[in-house]
């Protein structure tokens, strides 16, 4: 039965370039879940952030789609770690949206922190159930990034408030789980694991030699891929110390391709990050063969992963992590560090290989026995293309999501039942339900 579904994405719009400092995984997320659910017959409203003034408050994107850019704060780029003191102000017009709007949103499903403060006013207001995707969990950033965490300690309690009231909390890999239940003493019979996915249209195998023209590589070069958000706790210098490892003790002459960035040249002056890669593979003595790409669309990302012997992703942690997908489903081996996503995505010794985070020279073992073993690397990736495939299409996630949320309004429905009976206030009935310890300027906020 077709449903009319709200997405919340405060920061991460479905339109915006993916591989930029605040594009990435969530952007993909929230675009093809939408697609695939108005497929699905589903009417579906994406509220993002307007970041640009020349976007239209609503643009009616695919059939069945509509992209509301909310007003709230100036219509520029904020990086999300300041975006907090605009949420009050993005709320206010969801909610003021919702109450014009017949018939009812059925569900809302939030995703990040920040759009669960404005999904848990939804609820206040009108009783509409909401579905939880974090997609990455405060008290877990700040234990890997100390310091370079920016984000303001408040959201941690609003993290807290917002898994005590949400309907249902979407984990995106096991690791997920077991965080939200240790670090957050989440209830987990309402923690359901729905994976992220990738889309056979656009990611699968074609002729390498057409890939590497297409990117400008010959044949017969050991290529490594390192592809996404050009960030520290990405793990990329780990990748470029294991290059040097690679050519010097292994002898092994491979080159190093990273794509991503803030512009579509490499610039360290719009990715500082670049610039600070760029001088360790010079002190490595490596830099002729790290390749900066700056930011690619996604319509040329297929030829990379096509171009590639071996995709490498070695973050520090990664909730999830849809690129080491992408490259599966291209027949591409994954040598990713063991930890979140990866190591729920990928099989050790099957469909590539997985590494300590910060270990530059067992990744750099792993990467020469695997130039010097090309059918290994055939079969890692034939499994790797099989697996992805089996688990981790975008159909596949929609179809899981579909089962949460017809099982979400379900229970919630009962409940809403259950307190008609017990004559006590409803949502949106104009009495103020008991916030019990919910802090009431996070509900407000």
């Amino acid at each position: 039965m077709s449903k009319r579904l709200a997405l919340i994405s405060e920061h991460a719009s479905p339109l915006t370039a993916i591989g930029n400092v605040d594009s990435g995984g969530q952007n993909v997320y929230v675009a093809q879940i939408a697609k695939r659910l108005a497929q699905q017959g589903h009417a579906v409203d994406i509220f993002t952030r307007r970041d640009d003034a020349r976007l239209p408050e609503i643009l009616h994107w695919i059939h069945g789609i509509r992209v509301i850019h909310v007003p709230a704060g100036p219509a520029r780029f904020v990086r999300k770690e300041d975006m907090l003191p605009f949420m009050a102000e993005f709320s206010d017009y969801v909610v003021d949206f919702f109450a014009a709007r017949t018939p009812p949103y059925h569900l809302v499903h939030a995703n990040f922190f920040m759009s669960g403060l404005t999904a848990l006013r939804l609820k206040q207001v009108f009783g509409t159930p909401f579905v939880m995707t974090f997609h990455a969990l405060g008290k877990v950033r700040r234990y890997h990034q100390g310091e370079a965490d920016q984000f303001p300690d408040e959201r941690f309690a609003i993290e807290e408030a917002i898994i005590r009231e949400s309907d249902c909390i979407i984990a995106e890999c096991p690791q997920d789980l077991s965080d939200l239940i240790h670090l957050y003493a989440a209830d987990s019979d309402k923690v359901k694991i729905v994976p992220c996915g990738f889309d056979p249209e656009e990611f699968r195998p074609l002729e390498r030699k057409l890939a590497r023209e297409r990117i400008g590589f010959a044949d017969g070069v050991f290529l490594m891929l390192q592809l996404g958000r050009l960030v520290p706790r990405k793990g990329i210098e780990d990748v470029i110390r294991a290059l040097a490892l690679l050519r010097w003790n292994h002898a092994v002459a491979a080159h190093l391709v990273i794509v991503g960035g803030d512009h579509e040249r490499p610039d360290p002056a719009a990715t500082p990050e670049i610039g600070r890669l760029q001088a360790i593979a010079a002190e490595l003595g490596v830099a002729d063969w790290v390749h900066f790409t700056g930011r690619r669309g996604r319509e040329a990302l297929k030829y990379y992963y096509n171009a590639a012997d071996v995709f490498v992703t070695t973050p520090w942690y990664e909730p999830f992590g849809i690129t080491p997908l992408e490259a599966m489903a291209c027949g591409i081996p994954v040598v990713g560090s063991a930890v979140g996503g990866i190591r729920h995505s990928v099989r050790d010794r099957k469909t590539g290989y997985l590494v300590p985070p910060h270990d530059p020279a067992e990744l750099s073992d792993r990467l020469a026995y695997l130039c010097q073993h090309p059918a290994e690397r055939a079969a890692l990736g034939r499994a790797g293309k099989q697996r992805v495939n089996r688990l981790f299409t975008w159909s596949r996630v929609a179809d899981l999501l579909n089962q949460v949320y017809e099982e979400t309004m379900a229970v919630s429905s009962i409940s809403h039942h259950a307190r008609f009976l017990r004559g006590l206030p409803q949502a949106g009935d104009g009495t103020p339900q008991s916030a019990g310890t919910r802090p009431a300027r996070l509900l407000n906020a």
